[in-house]
C-alpha cells in the first residue's frame, strides 16, 4: 500500500470499522478479516486493536467477553447510540468529501483535456456561440 493510502485511510479508519461493527457486533479479528475481504489487506491487526480501544474509550461501542473455543475470552464489540450518531456523522461528512473532490476532479480533468487539445492553460476558456 502506498503512502498516499496510508495516509487517506487515518483518517477514516475509525468510520470504515464503525461501519462494519454497524452490522453485526465482532472482535478485532474478525474486524481485521472483514477488513482484508474488502481489499484492506495492509492493515496490521495492531492498528486495529489500538482502534477499537480508542473507540472504546470514547464511548462509540459497548464491549463484552465472550467465551472463546481457542484460547481466552475474546472481546466482541458493538455499537452503541453513540457509535451509530458518529457513523452518521462520518457518511454525512464522507458524502460532503465525495461531492467536493468529484467537482474538483471534474474540473481538473477537463483542464488536462483542454491542455491536451492545445488551449493555454493559463487563459479563460472562451464562450463563443454561448
Amino acid at each position: 500500500m502506498g503512502r498516499q493510502m496510508t495516509e487517506m485511510l487515518k483518517g477514516t479508519l475509525e468510520g470504515i470499522i464503525l461501519a462494519i461493527l454497524a452490522v453485526r457486533p465482532a472482535y478485532g479479528y474478525e474486524i481485521t478479516a472483514r477488513l482484508r475481504d474488502e481489499g484492506f489487506t495492509e492493515i496490521a491487526e495492531g492498528t486495529i486493536y489500538a482502534l477499537l480501544l480508542r473507540i472504546e474509550q470514547r464511548g462509540l461501542v459497548d464491549a463484552r467477553k465472550v467465551p472463546s473455543e481457542k484460547g481466552p475470552p475474546r472481546k466482541v464489540f458493538s455499537l452503541n447510540p453513540a457509535g451509530r450518531e458518529a457513523l452518521a456523522e462520518f457518511w454525512s461528512t464522507w458524502g460532503f468529501l465525495v461531492g467536493r473532490i468529484d467537482h474538483l476532479r471534474a474540473a481538473s480533468d477537463a483542464a488536462a483535456t483542454d491542455t491536451a487539445a492545445g488551449a493555454d492553460p493559463g487563459t479563460e476558456p472562451t464562450t463563443e456561440g454561448a
